[in-house]
């Protein structure tokens, strides 16, 4: 991301020797047409001359502050501490073993969902957990959880989206925890039970003011009831032109982070009676691929015309890699190492989806675009290390485990950028 503030004293020294020589071309102009047309009065020369340094002074200060266009979607760089400031697309890179991780245990979080927590339901083998991503061209700062809760004190983060969304929201609660002294001052608001069942869930650290919250909205996009004169196969519809009808309660944030994809499928929607609706027309021929697209482009217009994006920072995560195998895409194995190559996996049309509309709104929208590094990591899945061993998963992640990079490169871009407010 190109910013102002990194340019260094020797950077604008330059800047300075290039406007002293566009000056300087501005006056040879000057005398030039003194010369040539000297019949004409002085002041209009100095006048045309010092219109032409002008214009062609502010051009260099342009084209050398801002040498592209400006883009929505924001390239993750890490700032390295060196005489010239580097940046790197962090999501561009492999992953290494590191014995220092994982950085929780999450049998002593309280808020780590059983179902998540493969260790505690029967994984032998922990070198799923000895994994840390590491970048082409920089490092990613170590995850320090007492200066993340610092500089979060009184702020709120919430997470919108589906089952992946609420594992990410429970793999940021388990690592802030590392920082806090008494356990028991961070707590569910209403007492909940961390389940799926729940629409909403919220953490608040107490010593720290700061609210961590969850809602589970995995379309995005508001359920509806059935038009008039439908098909009897339509037993639900999903209005595209209509965020879910609880979007009031996510605007009141200082981080918003947003995930959707794996339930824009057949199985979770024609075949069991759900189709589209876009004001009163019913869309029932329409491709998902097309659906989804509507969908992103009406949380888009919300994102611009309701979130206060200078308050706010505003996140995308992009698709998730299953690793479902089989003629039938049915088949979990779950290896002990990540594969050496994505197989093809490291491209999604819903991530170029996500992508697409974000590039093209007006407000500053960062994406997550964690697609390429989640499909090496086949070994990090549940598996039938889960709470359900007879039904295999290869879509969720183990905690502690490949979420815990998501959330370790999103608070090392938001700090790093100071995209919450840190004083």
């Amino acid at each position: 991301m190109e910013n102002v503030k990194n340019l260094n004293w020797d950077s604008f020294g330059k800047l300075r020797i290039s406007l002293t020589r566009v000056l300087s071309l501005g006056n040879g102009i000057i005398k030039r047409h003194c010369k040539i047309w000297a019949f004409q009065s002085l002041n209009v020369v100095v006048a045309i001359g010092s219109f032409i340094s002008f214009f062609l002074a502010i051009s260099c200060v342009y084209l050398y502050l801002f040498p592209g266009s400006r883009h929505v979607i924001r390239s993750y760089g890490i700032s390295e501490p060196a005489s010239v400031v580097k940046k790197c697309n962090v999501f561009e890179g492999r992953w290494i073993p590191d014995e220092s991780y994982p950085l929780y245990n999450a049998s002593q979080c309280p808020f780590a969902e059983r179902g998540f927590n493969c260790l505690a339901n029967g994984r032998r083998d922990r070198g799923y957990t000895k994994w840390r991503w590491k970048p082409k061209n920089c490092e990613i700062p170590r995850f320090d959880a007492r200066t993340v809760l610092e500089k979060l004190r009184g702020k709120r983060v919430v997470f919108v989206g589906d089952s992946l969304s609420r594992t990410q929201w429970e793999s940021l609660i388990c690592l802030l925890m590392t920082g806090v002294d008494d356990k028991k001052s961070v707590y569910e608001v209403k007492g909940n039970k961390i389940t799926k069942k729940i629409r909403f869930l919220g953490v608040r650290f107490s010593s720290f003011d700061l609210r961590i919250d969850f809602y589970r909205s995995v379309f995005l996009v508001q359920p509806s009831s059935v038009p008039s004169r439908a098909p009897k196969r339509v037993k639900t519809t999903l209005r595209l032109d209509l965020l879910d009808d609880i979007n009031k309660e996510w605007i009141d944030s200082d981080v918003l982070i947003f995930n959707s994809g794996h339930w824009w499928t057949p199985s979770k929607l024609y075949e069991i009676g759900w189709y589209f609706q876009v004001g009163k027309a019913l869309k029932l021929g329409m491709p998902i691929s097309t659906a989804f697209k509507k969908a992103l482009n009406t949380w888009a217009t919300w994102v611009e015309t309701k979130v206060n994006t200078n308050r706010t920072s505003v996140f995308f995560r992009t698709f998730e890699s299953a690793h479902w195998s089989g003629k039938n895409r049915n088949v979990c194995k779950v290896p002990r190492r990540p594969w050496s190559n994505t197989r093809g996996r490291d491209r999604s049309l819903i991530s170029d989806a996500i992508i697409k509309v974000v590039k093209k709104m007006r407000v500053p929208v960062n994406v997550l675009h964690v697609t390429r590094m989640g499909a090496f990591r086949s070994d990090g899945h549940v598996g039938s290390w889960s709470e359900n061993p007879s039904v295999p998963d290869c879509s969720h992640w183990c905690l502690p485990g490949v979420p815990d990079m998501w959330n370790e490169i999103l608070f090392s871009h938001l700090l790093a950028m100071n995209s919450v407010s840190l004083q």
